[in-house]
C-alpha cells in the first residue's frame, strides 16, 4: 500500500524538479529569518537571490550538532514563539540537548511522513498498534502515534518500559502492529518464549522498529520470536524525527525509502566532507525541504551508510542502506577504524550464539585493547547443562573454546584486529527497559 502514491511515485525529473524549487524557497527563506544562517551565507558569498538550487547545494557548508547547541534553545528557530505549535528536544546526554520547534504546517508533514512510513510497513487502516517507543521529549512516540492516527489506525500508547504490562496489553488487546526500538523487540521476544508461549498467543503481524542500528540477525530474532514482518523506520529530531525513511516490508533487506520531497539526501566522504558517487558509503547529510519553524541545510547526520536507486517498480525515491554506526562513534584501535556493527554481522553468522553483544575499548598503559562479550544460545546452554559461563567453564567444554576460538578467528580475519573474546550464558548482558540499548563501551578516557 501507498499512502501517497502520486508523490512517491513521482517520476525522477519531476520529482528533481520540485527539489529544486523548494530548495531555492528555503534558501530565500532561512537567509531573512535566521541569523545563523544570515552570517553563514555572508561568510560564504552565498547570495540566495542568484543561488541556482540543488548544483550549488555543496557550497553551502554543513550545519552540524555543535551548532544547535550553540544556538540553544531557540537560536535557529525561523518562526516567533507564537507560531511554534510543538517543541521536542533529545535527552541531552552527551551535552545540551538539542531543541527542536514545529508549526502547525510541520506537524501534518511530520504526521505526513509517518504514515507513508507506515503503510509502507504494511500497516493499514483500522489495525491496532501497540506504540513501545517512549512518549514525551523524545520525537519517537508521539510521532509515531499522530502518523498512526494519520493512516487511520487505532493507537495504544503504552510507552517504554513494563515488560509485564507490556505483554498482557498485547494479548489482551490483539494488536496486529508493534513500534518499538529493535533491542526492546528482542527483550519482548525473549520475555515471551522464557514463559513457554507461543507468538501465535498475540496477533501481532508487523513490527516497526527504529531508534537504533540493528542486523539482519536481530531481525530473524524478532520476526521468529514475535511472529512478525519487522522493518526499519528511521528518522532523527535534527530533521523531523521518525519517518525520514522507511523499508518497504515486501523489500527487506533491500534498504528503506527516504521521502525525498521533504529530505533531500547526500552521502559525503567522512574525511573530506566531499559527495561520493551513488551507493559509496559515508556520511548521510541531509536538508530539510519544507519544514518551517526551524528548516535546517545539510545536516551532518554522523550516520554512516549509502544511497542508491536500484530497487523496485513500486516507489521513484531513493534507498539508503542499513546504518553501519555511527562516524563519532566509530572505534579506532591501534590505527584500526571500524564500527560495533561489523562485530554484529560476524555474530550473525555463527551457531549456537546469540545477537546480544558488547564491545569495549579499554587502555593497559599505551595499548588499546578491545573485548567482545557475547551470549551463547539457550538450548546450547541446556545441553551442556550450565546455568552460566565463566572463563574456567569455557575451558572445561571443547565446544565452547572451539566457539570461542572461531570468533575471534573471524574478527581478525573481517576486521584485522585482534581481540579478546567473552562468552557469557543466556541473560547475562544488559537489556533494554524499552529505550536505546549501548553496545559500545569506551573507556580510554575515564
Amino acid at each position: 500500500m501507498l499512502f501517497n502514491p502520486d508523490v512517491e511515485r513521482l517520476p525522477l525529473p519531476q520529482l528533481r524538479t520540485l527539489q529544486n524549487s523548494r530548495l531555492k524557497e528555503q534558501v530565500a527563506y532561512v537567509y531573512q529569518r535566521v541569523p545563523f544562517y544570515q552570517r553563514k551565507f555572508d561568510e560564504l558569498g552565498i547570495n540566495p537571490a542568484t543561488f541556482k538550487g540543488l548544483e550549488e547545494l555543496p557550497k553551502l557548508g554543513f550545519t552540524k550538532k555543535a551548532d544547535f547547541r550553540e544556538n540553544y534553545p531557540f537560536g535557529l528557530f525561523a518562526v516567533p514563539q507564537n507560531e511554534v505549535a510543538r517543541l521536542h528536544c533529545s535527552s541531552g546526554t552527551t551535552g545540551k540537548a538539542t531543541v527542536v520547534g514545529y508549526t502547525a504546517d510541520d506537524l501534518e508533514i511530520f504526521s505526513e511522513v509517518v504514515a507513508r512510513s507506515l503503510a509502507a510497513a504494511g500497516c493499514r487502516p483500522g489495525m491496532k498498534m501497540h506504540n513501545s517507543y517512549g512518549y514525551g521529549l523524545f520525537t519517537g512516540g508521539i510521532g509515531i502515534h499522530y502518523g498512526a492516527e494519520k493512516l487511520g489506525m487505532t493507537v495504544i500508547p503504552v510507552s517504554g518500559g513494563g515488560t509485564d504490562r507490556q505483554l498482557q496489553l498485547l494479548q489482551d488487546f490483539q494488536s496486529e502492529v508493534i513500534c518499538a526500538t529493535p533491542s526492546y523487540a528482542q527483550v519482548l521476544a525473549e520475555e515471551l518464549k522464557r514463559r513457554g508461549l507461543s507468538p501465535n498467543t498475540l496477533s501481532l503481524r508487523f513490527a516497526v522498529l527504529g531508534a537504533e542500528p540493528w542486523s539482519e540477525a536481530i531481525r530473524g530474532q524478532v520476526q521468529q520470536g514475535l511472529g512478525v514482518e519487522a522493518t526499519n523506520i528511521y528518522g532523527l529530531s535534527e530533521i523531523i524525527g521518525p519517518g525520514v525513511s522507511q523499508e518497504d516490508v515486501d523489500e527487506r533487506g533491500t534498504g528503506s525509502y527516504i521521502w525525498e520531497d521533504h529530505f533531500y539526501p547526500e552521502i559525503v566522504s567522512q574525511e573530506t566532507g566531499e559527495p561520493v558517487a551513488e551507493g559509496e558509503m559515508g556520511v548521510l547529510v541531509l536538508t530539510t525541504l519544507t519544514k518551517k519553524a526551524m528548516p535546517i541545510l545539510r545536516y551532518w547526520t554522523g550516520d554512516i551508510t549509502n544511497i542508491y536507486y536500484e530497487h523496485s517498480h513500486k516507489r521513484t525515491h531513493v534507498k539508503m542502506g542499513p546504518i553501519r554506526g555511527r562516524a563519532d562513534d566509530m572505534l579506532i584501535i591501534r590505527g584500526v577504524n571500524f564500527f560495533h556493527t561489523q562485530v554484529e554481522d560476524i555474530i550473525s553468522g555463527l551457531e549456537n550464539v546469540s545477537p546480544y553483544y558488547q564491545v569495549v575499548a579499554s587502555r593497559r598503559g599505551s595499548m588499546d585493547e578491545v573485548e567482545v562479550t557475547v551470549e551463547i544460545e539457550e538450548v546450547l546452554m541446556r545441553e551442556l547443562g550450565l546455568e552460566s559461563l565463566s572463563d574456567d567453564v569455557v575451558q572445561q567444554h571443547e565446544c565452547l573454546k572451539t566457539l570461542k576460538g572461531t570468533f575471534a578467528k573471524k574478527i581478525k580475519d573481517n576486521i584485522g584486529l585482534s581481540m579478546k573474546v567473552t562468552l557469557l550464558g543466556c541473560g547475562q548482558l544488559p537489556r533494554s527497559e524499552g529505550g536505546k540499548l549501548s553496545r559500545v563501551k569506551d573507556l580510554r578516557n575515564l
